[in-house]
């Protein structure tokens, strides 16, 4: 595939996550006022939208509580910023299994299996600009846990997703799920403009490599709008490989903790880094009613 760089970025900010990352820096945000002030923070540092996830406020642990959703969009929506609004819709579908001998029953502590409508109750509750679609099933990290995503229920939740007039952006971890895409798109379900995030580096789905990034993005159709990052160490590394390969950029604590070596980082810093990273290449960084007006956008 011949160089495409793309010239006219936006940023993603993925502020929080599902992850157990709140015991390794105390910069993970956790309560609804603590995320919501992330997420201005980062639209204030240059991030056109905003990736939330929600966590229980005295545990940490991730939730699917319709009222921590409300809270937290209700604050950036009443903040003094712009930002376009984007929330997941991939929890509910974490299966954890008893152990290599005894599979079943399965493990209660991180089994979380909830039906579409559940799983798109707090999208139709608070109807953000865009919402996550995990776009496939993977063994995730450690141990006995599987990401669960049938093809019946992503076929599903994109119908809601669509028929609320939020745009889903499809969450492609392997180059099977941009084939699910594909025809998720082919059948209705995802309309025009599509927006796709690749996420690299995921154990075990597609490793960050530059051979398997290209691979990805070699996949993506011309006309679909996509971002890419990877988790950890090569997480600063990839705004650059995302830009000259024509797409956009995520950064965020849900990703990755350090904006250098040993330094923990904030979100806002995150973001500073990934603006200096792409305007050092001589592309422009796009604000949210840009981004609004190339991917059309519905603000609420």
């Amino acid at each position: 595939m011949p160089l495409s760089m793309n010239r006219e970025v936006f940023i993603t900010c993925a502020v929080t996550g599902s992850g157990d990352t709140v015991s390794k820096s105390s910069h993970v945000p956790v309560t609804p006022k603590q995320i919501a002030e992330a997420a201005v923070d980062a639209a204030r540092a240059g991030a056109a939208i905003v990736h939330c996830h929600v966590r229980d406020p005295e545990t940490g642990a991730p939730a699917r509580r319709l009222d921590l959703y409300r809270e937290v969009t209700d604050r950036i929506r009443s903040a003094d910023v712009d930002v376009v609004l984007n929330l997941t819709a991939g929890m509910g579908g974490d299966l954890v299994f008893g152990n290599v001998e005894s599979p079943f029953p399965l493990n209660e502590n991180g089994t979380d299996m909830a039906g579409a409508t559940e799983r798109v109750s707090h999208v139709a509750e608070c109807l953000p600009e865009i919402c996550t679609l995990d776009c496939g099933t993977m063994n995730f990290s450690l141990g006995d846990y599987v990401m669960t995503n049938t093809p019946s229920m992503l076929r599903e939740m994109a119908r809601q997703m669509t028929a609320l007039g939020v745009r889903p952006e499809i969450e492609a971890f392997d180059t099977g799920h941009l084939w699910f895409a594909k025809q998720l798109v082919e059948e209705g379900l995802i309309e025009n403009p599509v927006l796709i995030q690749l996420c690299m580096g995921i154990p075990w789905g597609a490793p960050d490599d530059l051979n398997t990034f290209m691979a990805m993005v070699n996949n993506v159709p011309a006309n679909w709008t996509f971002s890419a990052f990877s988790i950890g160490r090569n997480a600063m590394a990839y705004p650059a490989a995302a830009i000259l390969a024509g797409g956009n950029v995520r950064v965020g604590l849900e990703d990755n903790l350090y904006v250098a070596k040993g330094q923990l980082a904030t979100n806002a810093q995150l973001v500073e880094k990934a603006v200096s990273v792409i305007e050092g290449m001589g592309a422009r960084i796009i604000g949210p009613q840009e981004v609004r007006e190339k991917l059309k956008l519905t603000k609420r």
